[in-house]
């Protein structure tokens, strides 16, 4: 039997076929821009993906479900989806950006108030919350009325162990600011929050983060829910979640898996860049 010298591995030494990144694949670095405009004008293509990709995979519910992302040049400062605007037909142009007393300083739409204290809040105690994602989908609000959390029954579910956290002090719709700084307060340093009676919000360094977050969350619910009826899923030891944790829930590979989702919605819809 003979060994190919291009995949020997040498102890000490990466493999050849592995990237130069904490995977091992890969994943580019996060973009670098000239300007703040050039940046904000990145970030708000990218929200508006987003929430097309929400109105995509059917996470609308009417008024309700959001996604902001922080100014670059204002940290105060975060663009969201207007009220009143369908997933399906946001514009990069129907943005509207808000500071932190709910005022909206640029855009043609007034601000959903509970956009405004859920996201303001979080985005005030959460120093490295770039972005979050919010909406009332089918498998969180099922999975959040049996007041359970993900188990890590596969490597995608195994990106929020120990990394998310369960809400159940509903106290009606949000739209007062206590209410929206007691959700981020209980949110603390984890990725996603499980909304009991309500939805889930994931968050993350990045507008990519955010969304990737979401969609995983939100699949990851639909499999343990399925699995359930089914018969007794296994889970993963502690050592088994952290691994796949380090891989599935690293954020390099969280940001660019949005990328390709990205250039999906953009291809198929090319209208939501419009300015």
């Amino acid at each position: 039997m003979t060994t190919n010298p291009t995949t020997t591995t040498v102890p000490g030494r990466r493999a050849s076929y592995l990237a130069d990144t904490r995977t091992g694949l890969p994943l580019p670095d996060a973009p670098t821009f000239r300007s703040a405009e050039d940046e904000r004008r990145s970030r708000r293509q990218r929200l508006a993906a987003s929430l097309r990709l929400f109105g995509k995979y059917g996470f609308g519910e009417g008024i309700s479900g959001h996604i902001s992302v922080r100014d670059p040049q204002h940290p105060d400062r975060f663009w969201v989806n207007p009220f009143g605007v369908s997933f399906n037909r946001v514009k990069v142009r129907d943005l509207i950006c808000v500071d932190s007393t709910g005022t909206v300083v640029a855009g043609p739409y007034p601000v959903n108030p509970s956009a405004f204290v859920i996201h303001s809040k979080i985005h005030e105690l959460r120093a490295d919350a770039e972005a979050a994602a919010h909406a009332h989908t089918v498998h969180s609000r099922a999975l959040g009325s049996l007041r359970r959390l993900l188990e890590p029954v596969d490597q995608e579910s195994a990106a929020f162990y120990e990394d998310q956290v369960l809400y159940t002090d509903y106290e009606g719709p949000s739209i007062t600011v206590e209410q929206g700084h007691d959700i981020a307060t209980r949110l603390g340093g984890k990725r996603a929050i499980l909304l009991a009676h309500h939805g889930l919000i994931t968050v993350g360094g990045s507008i990519e983060e955010a969304a990737h977050w979401f969609f995983t969350f939100h699949s990851c619910a639909g499999v343990q829910l399925l699995a359930a009826p089914a018969g007794t899923p296994h889970v993963m030891s502690h050592d088994q979640a952290i691994a796949a944790k380090g891989g599935f829930g690293d954020v390099q590979l969280g940001r660019f898996s949005f990328e390709l989702l990205y250039d999906e919605i953009t291809h198929e819809q090319p209208d939501l860049l419009e300015e």
